[in-house]
């Protein structure tokens, strides 16, 4: 990851648009000493950031006879955050329906292109889609297969945050846990969140194949590998949608909240109707929530 020094005082957010624009604007392609010479910006700082945006997918380059040369991804377009949040959840939901794979993953790569931050596409892209397509197949407007490749595209859109560089503090912890399939992308989406919210991040995925007697010991071995630093956080959050899962899970974990102390925190989070009896620490129905209460348990942690 480089540290933006840019000639014109540019972030690199506003690079990425400028490149962004000067590149769209060549039908050929651009060498990197000619956008140097558009941008104003000296050579080597240019050739590295071309090579950090190509790694992340925005431009690639394409040897022309002895020449090469830069172009930016098709589909490439800029949008402004926060106003474009709710112009680009629409947009999305367009791009699934209509089973175009480039289009849906374009349109997340051009947000992060675009400065938005990571936590809000999923908040407010990523999560509003997982819930619209459950509708659409409960309400018998989309299949099965329908359903599931969708949610298979939701996932690929999910997984290319990977490429960004994101710090981690050792004192915040979070496992995530899926009490069935049918929360897996509710739990991904978290993962990337919390991801970029600085916490180190254990996502475990789908445990309805745990579910037995000797979990809480299992469980326990983890926490012993991954949760070695005493002074830090750990919170465990389940994703379920029954409130079977949300049983199981709360008494197993609540036996290892008992010897671990106020270090570790119990979160359930569900768009259950009927209000959950499992006792935790927090039980939540949105995403933000639960982020924003992870993060003031933290700062209570830290001030204690």
């Amino acid at each position: 990851v480089f540290v933006p020094i840019m000639a014109k005082g540019y972030k690199e957010s506003e690079l990425r648009q400028k490149l962004v624009e000067v590149l769209q604007d060549s039908k050929t392609g651009l060498s990197g000493v000619e956008i140097s010479e558009k941008l104003g910006i000296n050579r080597m700082t240019m050739t590295k950031y071309l090579n950090v945006f190509a790694a992340e997918g925005l431009v690639q380059q394409k040897n022309v006879g002895n020449v090469n040369l830069w172009f930016v991804e098709e589909g490439t377009e800029q949008f402004s955050f926060p106003e474009d949040y709710f112009r680009v959840k629409t947009k999305y939901l367009e791009a699934l329906m209509s089973v175009s794979s480039h289009h849906v993953v374009n349109l997340i790569r051009n947000c992060i292109h675009s400065g938005a931050a990571t936590p809000k596409i999923m908040t407010e892209i990523i999560v509003p889609a997982i819930d619209s397509i459950e509708d659409l197949y409960q309400q018998g407007k989309i299949g099965k297969s329908e359903q599931k490749f969708l949610n298979w595209l939701i996932s690929q859109s999910i997984q290319i945050t990977n490429v960004i560089h994101a710090e981690e503090k050792p004192q915040k912890n979070v496992i995530l846990i899926s009490a069935d399939t049918k929360n897996m992308l509710y739990s991904e989406a978290a993962a990337v969140s919390f991801r970029f919210n600085e916490w180190k991040v254990f996502n475990l995925g789908d445990m309805s194949d745990a579910i037995d007697v000797l979990f809480d010991l299992d469980l326990q071995k983890l926490l012993g590998k991954v949760w070695k630093q005493k002074n830090s956080i750990m919170i465990i959050i389940v994703f379920s949608s029954s409130e079977d899962g949300f049983k199981f899970f709360s008494e197993a974990i609540n036996v290892i909240k008992e010897k671990s102390g106020k270090r570790l925190h119990l979160v359930l989070c569900s768009k259950l109707k009927k209000k959950t009896t499992a006792k935790a620490d927090l039980v939540a129905e949105k995403l933000e929530d639960v982020l924003q209460w992870s993060q003031t348990a933290y700062e209570s942690f830290v001030k204690s």
